[in-house]
């Protein structure tokens, strides 16, 4: 077999692999409804703007608390007097980014934690997962209520918070499935040819062991996004008037008795994120063990 051969064969399984995935996960019924409802909510959310809906912040207290299915306020309207499908659509804005960006930030961190305690071992591997257990040890809530609470309110804090508590998470299972590939053929075999430990960790590692980190990354969203939410109702996150699920599940609690489907409407919305991004990531981990 010719050198451009041998070259081409490991592309060309790895094509066949993430191509026998996406077909998985395109016959996984729930998890195509998952990603399509996902879609709709992250596309209306980036062109808000052009919807022509209501003014989110222009409110009166002539038409607080309008029931749904109101004319002109479909989605009714909050304790102000605002337009909520304005609210719920541009409050995804802010609610995605910080459920969001957490995670992102968490995997990159996470993964490169766990990428080197799993591969060089020894007192490396005790000195970086033994400092990640002291976060991993507290309650990712009560964590997330502690840094938010001593670096203040705000969305920049929220992301900080929430990205300090999901690195622990994600460098426990980045670690566990380093170590299971660090003594495999062709990590021996990248070493025994004289590449170095950063080539091996970034070439012939990475590929192998990104799939089941970035899989349970995608399962730790929906965690972010409740835990994001929460922090905004505790007064922890976003600031009024800004419109953000969480901090309107705050404004609208003391309305759950005089109109409770209104009131409910941000934690629906919570509600059906957190389930699809669960979901999609089920689907995923089942589309990638190709064992089943």
């Amino acid at each position: 077999m010719s050198d451009t051969a041998l070259q081409a064969a490991p592309a060309t399984k790895a094509r066949g692999y993430w191509a026998t995935v996406g077909r998985r996960i395109l016959r996984d019924k729930v998890s195509v409804v998952c990603a399509v409802v996902l879609l709709i909510i992250f596309i209306s959310a980036l062109i808000a703007p052009w919807l022509g809906l209501a003014d989110p912040y222009q409110g009166s207290m002539i038409r607080r608390l309008r029931h749904i299915g109101t004319p002109g306020y479909p989605l009714g309207t909050d304790e102000l007097g605002r337009d909520m499908l304005a609210r719920l659509v541009y409050g995804g804005r802010l609610s995605l980014v910080i459920g969001i960006l957490p995670v992102i930030l968490a995997f990159c961190v996470g993964t490169s934690l766990g990428l080197v305690a799993g591969y060089v071992g020894g007192r490396v591997n005790t000195a970086i997962m033994r400092t990640v257990d002291v976060f991993y040890a507290f309650p990712s809530v009560l964590l997330a209520i502690a840094i938010s609470g001593a670096l203040g309110a705000g969305i920049t804090n929220s992301i900080v918070a929430l990205t300090i508590v999901f690195v622990p998470q994600i460098s426990r299972v980045a670690e566990s499935v380093t170590t299971g590939v660090r003594h495999m053929d062709f990590v021996e075999a990248a070493r025994a040819s004289g590449a170095g430990p950063f080539t091996i960790m970034r070439v012939h590692m990475l590929g192998n062991v990104l799939g089941p980190i970035f899989v349970y990354a995608t399962s730790l969203v929906s965690v972010s996004m409740i835990l994001a939410a929460g922090l905004s109702f505790l007064g922890l996150g976003t600031k009024p008037p800004e419109p953000e699920w969480g901090l309107m599940l705050n404004t609208l609690r003391t309305a759950i008795y005089v109109n409770p489907w209104v009131a409910a409407l941000p934690g629906a919305m919570i509600f059906m994120v957190s389930i699809c991004f669960n979901l999609l990531s089920d689907g995923m981990r089942s589309a990638m063990d190709i064992r089943n």
